[in-house]
């Protein structure tokens, strides 16, 4: 039975670090397997296992990839075991690891992970899944927020939510810090009085935002490391040319093929007057719905969504001549607004079987093809894709690819995709900094930035500045804008000195995180030479600050009178 489970987190400008305990003793009179499963962010890392079992500690040790790998072989020469991470849905990775313990023992087993919180939309979320399958004893979820620049607004709230649980939430805020406990007694966790089984099943999730007053963002500094946030409010928006790419090969037929149509009909709705588009749909036949892009009006939009309702899907995938059909509609468009953003939007749910179908041609051509100029996202419905493809594909144009999990949400996937690439308020951003005191500077070019999210920049001040300027360069819808702005390195430093609950190097770990996160999104649209060096520069941070990334492993260690070692790898959504 757990008799305990703690779940602990502390949110650090946006650095999310999770402590999961979990104390289970063994009550019947023989041994018992124990159970630890946890479901985490897929965005997060795991940085650090441990299970003690009456007082004696088993820790795991993180190695890179290869050599926990053989280490494990040695250990395990009767087959392989699963390994203990696999992906469960569209957001989480699921750990889980089981130990024997003796009657009357008790184990703890303790995860922790780290995460840097994307705002997308608007806010930011902490997603924590609940699901001890048992009523618990004591049973609390804690989360700090701590936000320099104030916290705008805060929600906190359960899918599995009742009237007597949410008297177990607790919510205290004051200008920039928050704390969340959510601390549910047995009796409030009981589906009902007759029987044992919990109504805790299912996500807890916080989601806020922060104030923003400086126009350059926001400069935080600690130990040396800065983290730079940039988020402008209220821009004018860009018109946006895009070009709908849609599959209707025979494997779209039935589910996929009815969610895309009621996807595609809201996203016609949510169009603005000022932008332009064309459908493409493609089996082993391309098929253009016009010859060029039209305005966003409400006939032509009325239009679209009467051809949307007819379609259909069979026959072969010509991706490659879709994609190609889809470059030259743009590049054959007239009188477009003079400052717009073009995009391709590619929906496809497998492999190219027509036309040209190696994908790696495929990628030249459709690279070659658009030459910089529009940015291609491409989205992979379920798991008959090759997902490895598109992402490959969206990240050489600057844009980015998802997979959408053919579930009962997939329209609303689809739909959600699209709102975060609707309103594009910059491109061309520059985030520049003194060249000569900046070190291991993260990403600073960025393509396009959309409203509601966020660009975040980070490195390490190398010599004593005393100011850190920054200068920003952009283009917006109306003008072509510079922003400057100058951080007080030492009153920047003192914002966290007083704090008492933060991990002191947060800034660090923030930074090597981000720094690993696009190393690894970079080595996959580089060339062979190139990836080994972004890999072997990833690796070498992942194993200096105990990360578990998909280059290294950590190995778990059990009593010696059972199976020995199993292995912790990071799933990758390539698979």
């Amino acid at each position: 039975e757990i008799y305990s489970l703690h779940v602990d987190c502390k949110v650090t400008s946006r650095f999310a670090h999770t402590v999961i305990t979990s104390r289970i003793v063994n009550r019947a009179n023989e041994s018992r397997e124990a159970t630890f499963e946890v479901e985490l962010p897929k965005t997060a890392f795991i940085t650090n296992f441990s299970m003690s079992i009456d007082g004696e500690v088993y820790p795991g040790i993180i190695k890179e990839k290869a050599a926990a790998q053989n280490e494990y072989d040695t250990a395990v020469s009767q087959g392989q075991s699963a390994g203990l991470v696999k992906i469960t849905d569209r957001k989480l990775e699921q750990f889980h690891v089981s130990v024997s313990i003796a009657a009357a023992s008790k184990v703890t087993f303790e995860l922790t992970y780290e995460e840097l919180l994307k705002r997308q939309l608007g806010k930011y979320e902490l997603l924590i899944k609940v699901r001890p399958k048992q009523l618990v004893k004591h049973f609390q979820i804690d989360v700090h927020i701590i936000e320099p620049q104030g916290i705008h607004f805060l929600e906190a709230d359960g899918t599995f939510m009742t009237n007597e649980l949410t008297e177990a939430l607790t919510k205290v805020q004051n200008e920039t810090k928050a704390h969340i406990l959510f601390k549910p007694t047995v009796d409030q966790q009981r589906k009902n009085s007759e029987l044992d089984e919990t109504l805790l099943n299912g996500d807890f999730v916080v989601r806020y935002d922060v104030k923003r007053e400086a126009t350059a963002g926001d400069i935080q500094i600690v130990n040396g490391y800065f983290v730079h946030y940039f988020a402008p409010q209220e821009m004018p928006v860009f018109p946006k040319n895009i070009v709908f790419v849609i599959d209707r090969s025979g494997s779209m037929a039935g589910r996929k093929i009815e969610q895309t149509m009621d996807a595609l009909l809201k996203i016609l709705q949510d169009l603005r007057p000022e932008d332009h588009f064309n459908f493409i749909t493609f089996n082993n036949k391309v098929v253009e719905w016009k010859s060029s892009l039209l305005p966003a009006t409400e006939e032509n939009v009325a239009s679209a969504a009467a051809l949307v309702q007819t379609l259909t899907a069979r026959g072969g995938t010509d991706i490659s001549g879709a994609l190609l059909a889809a470059v030259a509609v743009l590049d054959g468009a007239q009188r477009l607004p003079e400052r717009s953003v073009s995009m391709v939007v590619l929906l496809t749910d497998g492999q190219p079987t027509s036309g040209e179908t190696n994908v790696e041609v495929i990628q030249e051509k459709v690279q070659k093809a658009i030459n910089g100029k529009y940015a291609l996202f491409c989205l992979g419905f379920g798991f008959d894709v090759s997902y490895k493809f598109l992402e490959k594909m969206a990240l050489r144009t600057g844009g980015i690819a998802r997979r959408i999990y053919e579930n009962a949400d997939a329209a609303l996937q689809l739909q959600g995709f699209y709102q975060e690439v609707a309103t594009p308020v910059l491109m061309q951003i520059e985030m520049q900094y003194p060249e000569n005191s900046i070190e291991g500077l993260t990403k600073n070019n960025f393509k396009l930035f959309f409203e509601g999210s966020e660009i975040i920049v980070s490195g390490k001040i190398s010599n004593e500045l005393d100011l850190l300027p920054v200068e920003i360069k952009a283009q917006s819808h109306t003008s072509d804008l510079t922003l400057k702005e100058e951080a007080n390195v030492k009153e920047k430093e003192q914002v966290f000195q007083n704090q008492r609950y933060i991990f002191g190097n947060f800034m660090e770990r923030l930074w090597a995180y981000l720094t690993i996160q696009q190393l690894l999104e970079k080595a996959i649209s580089a060339q062979e030479e190139d990836q080994k060096a972004l890999e072997a520069q990833a690796l070498d941070l992942s194993l200096r600050y105990s990360f578990v990334t998909p280059l290294t492993s950590m190995v778990v260690t059990k009593p010696s009178d059972q199976q020995q070692k199993e292995l912790a790898n990071k799933p990758t959504e390539a698979g």
